[in-house]
């Protein structure tokens, strides 16, 4: 019983741990599932798959042989399960989808939780590893690729002061933006005309030197430019 007892515990702390060290980091990003989720996600893993682990102690005076049961059935309820806490985290804004990496690690979390329970240590610890360095190390990669930069634009005119679309098209190209795709908007009783559109860079920082000339156009009623986010 003692030596049972003992196997538990390193099981449980072992998800424990691990699920804290992957939620830990999450939460110094702000993502919306962090440490106390990561955690719980792993050590619920865990906790289940013991139950396969020790089905013996579940059926007493049942013998094992006449008994068939099937450890990856729990396993594969876990991680359906897992499915609607990660749909949880996502949600689209505009263009940008956020939480993607957040439901991802969580989904790996309860494998790690999975490992932990029914005693493959040394898998788990490597995926736990391996899953901060992707979070991290990562991160950093990522941040030094070149990529697009995608920003929702609307531009208001009156109606009889509007800008021709070539010109608009020829003042985010000298600001360093394409236009991916473009909308029309009449507002205001007709008072007002107004350009939508989604323009993307290959540079962030002309962001801000597009807003500031922008902010210089005396025929230019208002204006929005919106980011997109990961």
């Amino acid at each position: 019983m003692e030596s049972d007892f003992a196997i538990i515990t390193v099981h449980l702390v072992g998800a424990l741990v691990a699920g804290g060290i992957i939620g830990m980091e999450r939460s110094i990003h702000a993502r919306p599932a962090g440490f106390r989720t990561h955690t719980l996600v792993c050590l619920a893993s865990s906790l289940l798959m013991l139950v396969t682990l020790y089905q013996s102690k579940w059926l007493p005076g049942i013998p094992m042989d006449s008994v068939r049961t099937d450890p990856t059935r729990m396993a594969q309820g876990i991680m359906t399960g897992i499915g609607f806490l990660g749909a949880g985290v996502i949600f689209k804004e505009g263009l940008s989808v956020r939480g993607l990496t957040t439901a991802a690690s969580i989904w790996i979390t309860a494998a790690i939780g999975i490992l932990m329970g029914i005693g493959f240590y040394l898998p788990a610890i490597l995926a736990t590893a391996l899953t901060l360095g992707v979070l991290s190390a990562f991160r950093w990669i990522e941040s030094r690729l070149r990529s697009h930069t995608y920003a929702h634009h609307a531009l208001r005119f009156n109606r009889d002061e509007v800008m021709p679309e070539a010109e608009i098209h020829d003042f985010l190209q000298q600001h360093g933006f394409n236009v991916a795709n473009m909308s029309y908007r009449i507002t205001d009783d007709g008072a007002f005309f107004e350009y939508r559109m989604v323009i993307r860079t290959t540079h962030p920082e002309n962001t801000a030197k597009l807003v500031e000339a922008l902010r210089d156009m005396p025929t230019l009623r208002a204006f929005r430019v919106s980011p997109t986010g990961d």
